[in-house]
C-alpha cells in the first residue's frame, strides 16, 4: 500500500535527524499503522494519534493486539487516540516535541491553517515531519476524467514551493522540502479505483458533480486511459512531497513606531 511505503521512507529520514521528543502526534493518523513505526522509533515517547473520522479513530484504536496493550500499560509510556480536526487540535500550546503527518494533508481545506496549529502545539525546539501528495498525482486519471467531462474528479494538490512558504508564513525555521515520484500499476482501471476507494481517497471538491457518471461517459474514461497501457498495465503515477520544519524561539518584537526624536534648544553666543 502506497501509504506504509511513504510512511517506511519518512521513517528512514529521521535516521538523519537528532531529534528525542517526549510526546510525538501523527496529525491524521489512519488506521494507525504510523503510530508502530513510531513506538519503535521513540520507545520512551508518548504518543497521540488525531484523526478527523471517529469511525477510523475508532478502529485504530481497536486494532491494537493484546500485546501491544500490555507493553503500553507495563512497559512504555501512553498511547492515545483522538477524533479531531488537524486544523483545530484539542491540544495546549507547546504540549508535543514532534508532529508527524503522513499524507494527510491533501485532505485539509487550507493547509497553512493546520502548519499554524502544528506551529501553536509544538514546542520550542519541535519537529515537523510531514508528507503530501503534489501537483502531478494520479495526473493519468486526471488526463482519462477530461475526456468524459469538465468536473474536477482529482484534487489539485498544493506544489512544493507553496507549502514551503506556507511553513515560513506559519512561523517555522529551517523548512527543507523535496520531493519524488512514484509509479504503480494496475491491471486496469476497476483495479485502481478499488485501490482508492479502499484506502479511503474519494472527491470532496466542493465544485464536483453530485451526480453519478453515466456508463457512456465512465467508458469514455476507460477508452482514454487503455491508451496509456504499456507491457500489459495502466500506470498511476503519485507525486510525494516530503517536509520537515522547526519550531523556532518565537522573534523578539521590534519597535515599528520609527526613530525618537528629541528637542534640541540652541541658542547661538553672542559675538564678543
Amino acid at each position: 500500500m502506497l501509504a506504509r511505503e511513504v510512511e517506511r521512507r519518512m521513517t528512514e529520514r529521521l535516521g538523519y535527524i537528532k531529534h528525542e521528543p517526549k510526546r510525538v502526534l501523527d496529525a491524521g493518523h489512519g488506521l494507525g499503522d504510523g503510530m508502530r513505526l513510531l513506538r519503535r522509533r521513540y520507545p520512551k515517547a508518548t504518543l497521540l494519534g488525531v484523526d478527523s473520522a471517529l469511525a477510523v479513530a475508532s478502529r485504530a484504536k481497536s486494532r491494537q493486539t493484546l500485546a501491544e496493550r500490555a507493553m503500553s500499560l507495563l512497559f512504555a509510556p501512553g498511547l492515545h487516540h483522538l477524533c479531531a480536526d488537524m486544523a483545530r487540535l484539542p491540544l495546549a500550546n507547546a504540549s508535543v516535541g514532534m508532529v508527524w503527518s503522513n499524507l494527510a494533508l491533501g485532505w485539509v481545506e487550507e493547509p497553512l491553517t493546520a502548519f499554524r496549529e502544528f506551529q501553536r502545539v509544538l514546542e520550542i525546539g519541535g519537529l515537523l515531519m510531514f508528507s503530501t501528495y503534489g501537483p502531478d498525482t494520479l495526473k493519468e486519471l486526471r488526463q482519462a476524467f477530461a475526456a468524459a467531462d469538465a468536473s474536477p474528479h482529482i484534487h489539485h494538490f498544493i506544489d512544493m514551493h507553496d507549502l514551503g512558504d506556507m511553513l515560513l508564513a506559519a512561523g517555522f525555521a529551517e523548512p527543507v522540502m523535496d520531493m519524488e515520484y512514484i509509479t504503480l500499476t494496475y491491471a486496469g482501471i476497476d483495479a485502481l479505483v478499488d485501490d482508492l476507494r479502499h484506502s479511503g481517497q474519494s472527491n470532496v471538491a466542493l465544485e464536483r458533480s453530485r451526480g453519478l457518471m453515466g456508463r457512456r461517459s465512465w467508458q469514455a474514461v476507460r477508452r482514454s486511459y487503455e491508451h496509456l497501457r504499456h507491457d500489459g498495465r495502466l500506470p498511476a503515477t503519485f507525486e510525494i512531497i516530503y517536509g520537515h520544519a522547526w519550531r523556532a524561539q518565537p522573534r523578539r518584537q521590534v519597535d515599528v513606531a520609527g526613530p525618537t526624536l528629541a528637542r534640541i534648544d540652541f541658542t547661538p553666543r553672542k559675538p564678543r
